[in-house]
């Protein structure tokens, strides 16, 4: 049984994980910050930039899927907030 080189092993992750993790940190964070400022420029924002990183997927699924869930919450009740305190939505 012979081993197998350190670069040709599958366990490597690739650059397309690096970039779909960090799309969906930047998806959370704008998700967070659109219950709190324009919720309707932000949170469509948040929710296309998680999908995209949903659809790049690969190893980092679960945060992609935490991604899309944060960035949805975080519109939902950012424009809940805003009606309710009588803030701007845009």
């Amino acid at each position: 049984m012979t081993s197998q080189p350190e670069e040709f092993r599958g366990d490597r992750t690739r650059p397309a994980d690096a970039v779909a993790g960090y799309l969906a940190a930047a998806a959370i964070f704008a998700g967070l910050v659109a219950l709190f400022y324009y919720p309707g420029r932000i949170g469509p924002a948040a929710i296309v930039i998680s999908l995209v990183a949903a659809g790049i997927g690969g190893s980092v699924r679960r945060f992609t899927a935490l991604a899309v869930a944060v960035a949805g919450a975080g519109f939902l009740f950012g424009m809940l907030i805003a009606v309710f305190l009588d803030r701007p939505l845009f």
